[in-house]
């Protein structure tokens, strides 16, 4: 029987490695392996590779696990098939954090450059925050309200991001990049910032796979079957957007891959939530590296904003994913 870890991380060596060697300076697979090894190696090949492609590689991977991961976990608790990271209003709340930090004149230093992602990620959290709060009835929080709250705060948020714009004279053009996703950040330092979010907050969603599991039966019934439903659903919410807070400050937003990755690894090794966050990790990561390639190669040497690459990739590739679940009786 095919493994599907081993299936994955194979994918995931070829994207990882395809990643490294194509771009506007093709690296030749000899060149790349003696600049990995440190031996013999063309200086500008090393600078290239340790300074730009290295760094840029790492993040795109992290961030397209943690969309997918987080994707597969919403899903999941929502019972919904087409459930995505952004659902509760991350996105919406990002935007409008990163564009509120353009319109003001930061100054080119560390704490200036970092400013867009860090007003991103809080702006996200406290939106999370919101309609956590606003779907809160008694001493429950039923996913139908999360859906609505999500609905209306993300609306308002999307408007306010709107208004901020018309205001801004020579922002918009960059504002509208960072919406249309893509890393501007391509640092070691962005890069080992994303890290220690996404690893407490991945780590989390895979150790409740088994809670997944169990919310697949609703509510009542998992909690006759011994889960303690709030604490779970609490928990879930924490990790997932924290997951796509982090992703999202950092490479804007980018759409499809936390929701076709998920139904993807769903059609072909099944519904176990302790088998499909994992998978979807690692094949989010292999998703938006190859997007990320495709973006640096279709119009070269100009690059595509990656969310673009996505959305004209997963759109069709959903639909054709709608089309062979439903055939064949999946959803």
């Amino acid at each position: 029987m095919r493994n599907p870890y081993l299936l994955s991380l194979l994918a995931l060596a070829v994207m990882l490695i395809l990643s490294l060697a194509i771009g506007s300076v093709f690296i030749p697979p000899a060149e790349l392996w003696r600049a990995l090894r440190g031996v013999e190696s063309s200086e500008i090949f090393r600078t290239i590779l340790w300074n730009i492609r290295m760094p840029r590689t790492v993040l795109i991977a992290l961030v397209g696990a943690a969309l997918a991961g987080s994707g597969a976990a919403y899903q999941g608790l929502f019972r919904n098939p087409l459930a995505d990271p952004y659902l509760i209003g991350v996105a919406s709340g990002a935007g409008l954090g990163a564009v509120f930090a353009m319109s003001i004149k930061w100054p080119y230093t560390t704490l200036g450059l970092l400013a867009v992602p860090l007003a991103a990620f809080i702006a996200s959290l406290l939106t999370v925050y919101l309609v956590y709060t606003f779907a809160h009835i008694g001493g429950s929080v039923p996913t139908t309200n999360l859906i609505l709250a999500g609905v209306a705060v993300s609306a308002f948020a999307t408007s306010l991001t709107s208004f901020l714009m018309m205001r801004s004279t020579g922002e918009v053009r960059r504002a509208i990049g960072w919406l249309l996703g893509g890393v501007s950040l391509v640092s070691w330092d962005a890069t080992l910032a994303l890290i220690p979010y996404l690893a407490v907050g991945m780590t989390t969603l895979v150790l409740n796979g088994y809670a997944l599991n169990l919310l697949q039966f609703g509510d009542e019934q998992a909690t006759q079957m011994g889960l303690n439903v709030r604490r779970a659903k609490f928990i879930i919410i924490v990790a997932a957007s924290l997951v796509t807070a982090a992703a999202v400050s950092f490479a804007g937003i980018i759409g499809f891959v936390g929701l076709v990755v998920p139904h993807v690894i769903r059609i072909w090794w099944g519904v176990d939530y302790r088998r499909l966050i994992p998978l979807s990790i690692l094949g989010g990561a292999s998703a938006l590296l190859l997007a990320d390639v495709l973006a640096r190669i279709v119009m070269s040497p100009q690059e595509l904003p990656l969310g673009i690459v996505t959305a004209l990739a997963g759109a069709p590739f959903f639909l054709w994913v709608l089309r062979m679940a439903k055939n064949q009786g999946t959803w």
